[in-house]
């Protein structure tokens, strides 16, 4: 692909940090983490596909790791992301290796390696985007964020108002770059080099295990689990995921 992806922001100074958020969020979401980070990265963030002011863009995971790599001049930065955003940031990694020097996922997965299953899930995902386009982006976000998964997330207006606001966008990230459109990466893992910090909240069990597994296939791969954090667990606890990323 030859297009590039509009409003890359800059915030902060020191190593370049490129933040690629989650599903139905903004380059304007995890603002307390993103200023956390920024008193020692100079934090890159970007709408995603489908989201905020690329909503008019539909791209697969690999066309969206072109369209990163074609955005950000650097060349090169740490590169992380949450949920949606870390299969991205892992999707970047594999394809472009000599371009991220490291790399943080928080929430991400390896995919499904079931072929089967995969393909239930973009049914799924295909009914979810039917829905999404039926009842309207503010009737949808109320249910989204009803998860259990995201039941705990702190009374946050900022955070809301950051959500991504277009009905259409949204079903064509899903039906585009939904967890069923993704390859299995478990058997790929192994060719991520670069310094690796899988991340996940103590309570998301799911992601917990993808978080080890993650850290495991790669070269220089570790996990941390985030203490008394669900699913985002940058949001619910966002000093402790800054904490994690510093350590040595």
């Amino acid at each position: 692909m030859t297009m590039k992806l509009l409003g890359l922001t800059r915030n902060g100074a020191g190593p370049t940090f490129v933040w690629l958020h989650g599903f139905t969020q903004t380059k304007e979401s995890a603002h307390v983490f993103r200023s956390l980070m920024a008193s020692t990265f100079e934090m890159v963030t970007i709408d995603l596909p489908g989201h905020g002011e690329n909503v008019e863009v539909s791209a697969s995971l690999p066309e969206i790791a072109d369209l990163l790599v074609d955005t950000v001049p650097d060349q090169e930065f740490i590169l992380g992301g949450y949920s949606f955003g870390g299969r991205v940031a892992l999707h970047v990694a594999l394809k472009f290796p000599e371009r991220v020097r490291a790399l943080v996922t928080i929430g991400a997965t390896r995919g499904i390696a079931s072929l089967e299953e995969r393909r239930a899930r973009q049914e799924n995902d295909e009914q979810l985007a039917n829905e999404i386009e039926a009842i309207g982006i503010d009737a949808f976000l109320e249910k989204w964020l009803a998860q259990d998964m995201f039941a705990h997330l702190p009374a946050d207006d900022l955070e809301r108002a950051a959500r991504s606001r277009d009905a259409r966008g949204l079903a064509a990230s899903l039906r585009d770059a939904g967890t069923g459109t993704q390859y299995w990466l478990g058997d790929v893992l192994g060719q991520l080099t670069m310094p690796y910090l899988a991340l996940a909240g103590q309570y998301d069990q799911k992601f917990s295990s993808e978080a080890v597994a993650l850290a495991s296939g790669a070269k220089h791969g570790r996990y941390l689990i985030i203490p008394n954090a669900h699913h985002a667990a940058h949001l619910e606890a966002p000093a402790d995921c800054v904490e994690a990323i510093l350590a040595p």
